[in-house]
């Protein structure tokens, strides 16, 4: 720790002194929503509604919402959030990033942030990196959130538009990144707004946000039309593909010494996210085999996307 820390205390240290007199209001409306029968709980959401139709903001009736979802989730789950899942939740609502632990309960943590937005009725996305995760989460939280009157959807490849357009226009919708980028493509370049599936977007809750935007952002999203030339070029990368060296880790957590995996590696299987991601010894090797001078030149897009998408095929 350095002196000026020590003077006068971190970031983030001063950021949980903030909050938490809120953390400890939603704790301490913990035994009275105990006592509540099962209608007065539900009852609830429609309360905290028709007060922010009045004028009340998110942050006035926070503490009697995440009060009221954690009683939600000790019913329907068995599962009470803890004060750190608490503080999560309230650290997602501000649109900060939260890093959680394994073991930590972060998607309870995002179940939290989650209802209190969707009280608004503008919706509420939560994005996973796969499509096992979105079905899992949006299952399992999904539970919780009709307990308490909410309507919840989840987007999977392979639904048609009318069944993409419902699930959006639910308070909560759970989806994976390239599905959310997908329709969004689509969407802009439908002719009638009426064939749009997307409704204006509220606010987000992104699960492994470091996957997502940055791993994943090096991965365009694209629609074209199926092409010789591009057919060809999946067989050609997915040759280079198969000589690179991989190495597996369980989840991000474990890629602590990024520099030794760079050096030593090819690319990196994410087991749990379902990813492949090239090191800076795959890039070289890429370069020096198709001849490019720098790979993530944007003329090089094409190439990159390529290469990715056999990484993942031959990885994952």
């Amino acid at each position: 720790m350095s002196l000026i820390d020590k003077i006068f205390g971190s970031y983030s240290k001063k950021e949980l002194a903030r909050i938490e007199p809120i953390k400890q209001a939603v704790l301490d409306l913990d035994e009275e929503y105990s006592k509540l029968s099962e209608a007065e709980l539900k009852g609830k959401t429609q309360q905290f509604k028709d007060r922010l139709e009045a004028g009340e903001t998110l942050d006035d009736i926070l503490p009697e919402a995440l009060a009221t979802c954690r009683e939600a989730a000790f019913r329907v789950l068995g599962k009470k959030p803890f004060p750190v899942q608490i503080i999560g939740a309230i650290v997602l609502h501000q649109g900060r990033i939260a890093e959680m632990k394994t073991g930590e309960g972060k998607t309870l943590v995002a179940c939290l942030a989650a209802y209190l937005n969707a009280l608004s009725g503008k919706g509420v996305h939560v994005v996973t990196v796969n499509d096992y995760l979105a079905k899992f989460q949006s299952e399992e939280m999904g539970k919780v959130y009709r307990y308490l009157g909410l309507t919840i959807g989840v987007i999977l490849h392979g639904l048609n538009n009318g069944q993409r357009r419902t699930a959006y226009n639910c308070d909560i919708t759970y989806a994976t990144n390239n599905e959310l980028g997908f329709d969004y493509l689509r969407d802009n370049m439908v002719i009638y707004k009426k064939d749009m599936v997307q409704r204006e977007p509220n606010f987000a809750i992104v699960d492994e946000v470091d996957s997502i935007l940055i791993d994943e952002a090096r991965t365009p999203l694209i629609i074209s039309g199926r092409g010789e030339k591009s057919t060809e070029l999946y067989g050609i990368v997915d040759k280079f593909a198969k000589t690179l060296v991989p190495v597996t880790v369980v989840e991000m957590d474990d890629k602590e010494d990024q520099d030794e995996l760079n050096k030593d590696y090819d690319y990196i299987i994410d087991e749990k996210a379902k990813s492949a991601t090239i090191t800076r010894t795959g890039v070289k090797k890429a370069e020096k085999h198709f001849n490019v001078e720098n790979l993530m030149d944007p003329d090089n897009m094409t190439l990159l996307h390529h290469i990715n998408q056999a990484l993942k095929a031959n990885g994952v």
